[in-house]
């Protein structure tokens, strides 16, 4: 196992981990963290902590943060201030529309990168020319999307926490309006949209959840049987895994996910060599078999048997017994001879069907 901390740049910046080494820095020690540019000064936020080998490939800290190093970066700070209400006062004299979101400075090469949104293209040629001369320094400006522009910065979302993107957020994946469909989200821009103007990025959260439960229960507008009679779906509650049904005999009903999709129909979409028509409908199967299941059919030798797995499942169903009852001429319950000859132990050339018939014979042949 390794150790991990976490590490931030700002007092209320954005977390990233790190590989303690040798180190064991405490919270709020100031330690070195390896960047593209160097060593960067950071605070601990969280202390070392074992985790699985699957993490791994996290930098390595260079070591505890020295005088030097804290002092530098102090300054580095103040330049930073400074160069931002520098370059928001060269914006409104140059009459650019553009916002300065945030200003970065590079210690080994003496360089700051302004970042900065805008609606489209902005000629910022002579800024640039303006801000070196002010500056003193050579400085490069990157124009950031709406996204990259409310992670940098941060806030507070909707839900009265921090914004995703800025806390544990690596990569923006694609959100659609489908998503907020699916989940039966009002389409209102307000609600439906973060801090950026965009759709919120947690609306993908949970669209994984709303997709397997409409695939596993009947659609909305099919039949479907209750423990109350039959009815036809009006609509989904997915938090409470419940579908809601107007039953024929007058009435709504708001089932339970097992209610509708019985265990037979659970182990049919588990098991797709075996799947039926749909989960709870109520419509009959065009190869004429009433449960999902395999037909019978002619084994390896020619010999008509019904399959396995049916056979077994009838016999070892609580209700089995009430099956037997109301199917005429069956035995509910076998003989002396008939319980002893069940419980010998099939041939070994068999592979074990022999074994299996014999359990559902009761069924098919109630003549014995």
């Amino acid at each position: 196992m390794s150790m991990m901390c976490a590490v931030a740049f700002s007092p209320r910046g954005k977390l990233y981990y790190a590989d303690p080494g040798r180190l064991a820095p405490r919270v709020g020690d100031r330690v070195l963290v390896p960047t593209d540019e160097g060593p960067a000064v950071a605070t601990c936020m969280w202390a070392p902590q074992w985790v699985s080998d699957d993490i791994g490939h996290l930098p390595v800290l260079a070591g505890f943060a020295a005088d030097d190093d804290v002092e530098r970066d102090q300054v580095s700070r103040r330049r930073r201030a400074q160069a931002r209400v520098a370059a928001k006062r060269l914006v409104r004299e140059h009459g650019l529309p553009m916002k300065i979101i945030g200003v970065d400075h590079i210690d080994a090469s003496d360089t700051f990168t302004i970042y900065f949104t805008a609606d489209g293209r902005v000629d910022f040629r002579a800024l640039v020319r303006e801000l070196n001369r002010t500056l003193d320094t050579r400085v490069l400006l990157r124009q950031l999307s709406a996204r990259d522009s409310a992670k940098l910065q941060g806030g507070i979302g909707s839900c009265g926490r921090e914004l995703c993107c800025s806390t544990f957020l690596t990569d923006f994946e694609p959100v659609s309006i489908r998503m907020a469909k699916d989940q039966n989200l009002a389409l209102n821009p307000l609600k439906i949209s973060g801090a950026c103007g965009r759709l919120m990025c947690c609306l993908r959260y949970e669209h994984p959840l709303y997709e397997e439960f409409a695939a596993a229960v009947p659609a909305v507008g099919s039949r479907a049987s209750t423990p109350d009679g039959p009815g036809r779906v009006i609509g989904h509650d997915v938090p409470r895994q419940q579908v809601t049904v107007a039953l024929d005999a007058g009435g709504r009903r708001a089932c339970d996910r097992a209610d509708v999709c019985s265990s037979r129909k659970t182990h049919e979409a588990a098991y797709p060599a075996t799947v039926g028509p749909g989960c709870g409908s109520a419509s009959t199967p065009e190869d004429g078999s009433r449960n999902g299941s395999q037909t019978e059919g002619p084994d390896q030798n020619g010999e008509e048997r019904p399959d396995a797995f049916a056979a077994h499942q009838r016999m070892d169903t609580p209700d089995a017994a009430a099956r037997e009852a109301a199917v005429p001429g069956a035995v509910s319950q076998p003989d002396e001879a008939s319980r002893n000859e069940t419980s010998q132990e099939p041939p070994a050339g068999d592979g074990g069907h022999r074994r299996i018939r014999r359990r559902a014979r009761p069924r098919h042949f109630g003549s014995d």
